[in-house]
């Protein structure tokens, strides 16, 4: 489909003394230099990293630096690598909303302690030495102070430049200690919003200008419209984006950033998978596929849609319908891309002001030629997009 980089959620052992569900939380890790023997041994991850290197993709791993399971070899053995409160050790709190988690079931990590310190670098460095990975998805990244990760990353990149996503949107300098890339939390409720009728489409450009004033100049973030958090407890994508799915999944993956297919997304997915139970995707006959692979192949050969420095900034086409229809133009040396979604569930006509978009394009899902002329007058359907290329 045209996709680059496969990340697996935790694929380690996992508590087996507090269960919330059938199976207990993947988060809940209980050693972090193992395979769960319900997923294979190493030998066998060995080999899938091996065949998606072979096939020219890249494996990013899960990694829970926050906490651990109860019943994780440190707490026995390292007791004072965990945060302590009246004697006792305590789960994460969210140092955002500064309120309990109610992760009751895992304990917190001591990061004042170097010891502790030490150990989680090594566990990190052991999967790119033993099994060759390519990075890390980081869970909760702002629960652990940024001058880990800036320690971290060095340590890793000695072995190999690995690729770092954090799971967490609001702290600006994790950019500059660590990561390459941050999930676009805002975005994906902003995106909501709209597809609710709660905000208008121009909400997006507000969004937008706030973004890049406080991130530096080279972020980039994931865009996504489903992921396993959304998809078990908010709701499936009809849930969330009712008719207009397609064109949202259009927009996340031709604005500033890396769109994110959630497993089973290909398949047109259409219920929550259950986190704490062992669940299964009906991948029948893959009939959003084509779709995906439409969409990325077009963000390989087409550079405006390259990530961070290397891509072109998203420019707004103004038109007489800017609450409802959604149109920018992207531009990288003679590469160029123009993108006109009706947001909404009424058909619009609009005209398209400016001057930056005009030329003769190819839509990518008709195949059809178009010429974009100065003021010219286009037509879409309830939710229809337009994705044009030079």
């Amino acid at each position: 489909m045209g996709v680059d980089i496969i990340w697996l959620m935790p694929i380690y052992p996992i508590s087996q003394d507090t269960k919330k569900g059938i199976l207990p939380s993947p988060y809940a890790i209980a050693d972090f230099k193992s395979v769960n023997p319900d997923y294979g041994t190493l030998s066998d991850f060995k080999s899938l990293v091996n065949r998606a290197h072979a096939l020219g993709l890249r494996v990013i791993l899960d990694w829970v630096a926050s906490h651990t399971a109860q019943d994780h070899g440190w707490v026995k053995q390292h007791p004072d690598w965990y945060a302590m409160e009246k004697g006792k050790m305590v789960s994460p709190g969210n140092p955002q909303a500064g309120k309990p988690t109610g992760w009751d079931k895992v304990v917190k990590l001591n990061y004042d302690n170097p010891a502790m310190r030490k150990s989680m670098v090594e566990a990190m460095q052991y999967w790119l030495k033993e099994t060759d990975i390519d990075g890390y998805r980081c869970n909760a990244a702002g629960y652990v102070p940024n001058t880990f990760w800036a320690e971290l990353r060095p340590q890793l990149d000695k072995i190999k430049t690995v690729f770092m996503l954090s799971e967490w949107e609001n702290d600006p300098d994790q950019f500059r200690t660590c990561f390459n890339m941050n999930y676009s939390w805002s975005m994906y409720n902003m995106m909501k919003s709209v597809a609710s009728g709660a905000r208008s489409a121009d909400k997006i450009d507000s969004l937008r200008e706030a973004n890049q004033k406080r991130f530096p100049s080279w972020y980039y973030q994931l865009m996504f419209t489903q992921n396993h958090d959304e998809n078990t407890n908010i709701g499936t994508l009809d849930e969330s984006f009712g008719p207009g799915a397609d064109a949202f999944i259009v927009l996340s993956s031709t604005l500033e950033g890396m769109p994110l297919v959630y497993n089973g997304m290909e398949s047109n997915l259409n219920k929550r998978l259950a986190v704490l139970e062992k669940d299964t995707i009906s991948w029948g006959n893959y009939p959003k596929s084509d779709f995906f692979k439409t969409l990325l192949t077009l963000k390989h050969r087409n550079r405006a849609l390259w990530n961070g420095l290397a891509g072109g900034k998203a420019v707004k086409i103004i038109t007489d319908h800017d609450d409802s229809v959604y149109a920018f133009h992207r531009q990288r040396d003679n590469d160029r891309v123009v993108v006109i979604l009706n947001l909404s569930g009424q058909p619009k006509t609009v005209r398209l002001t400016g001057d930056g978009f005009i030329g003769v394009y190819t839509e990518i899902f008709s195949h059809q030629p178009v010429e974009l002329k100065p003021e010219m007058a286009v037509t879409l359907k309830p939710w229809e997009y337009r994705v044009l290329t030079n």
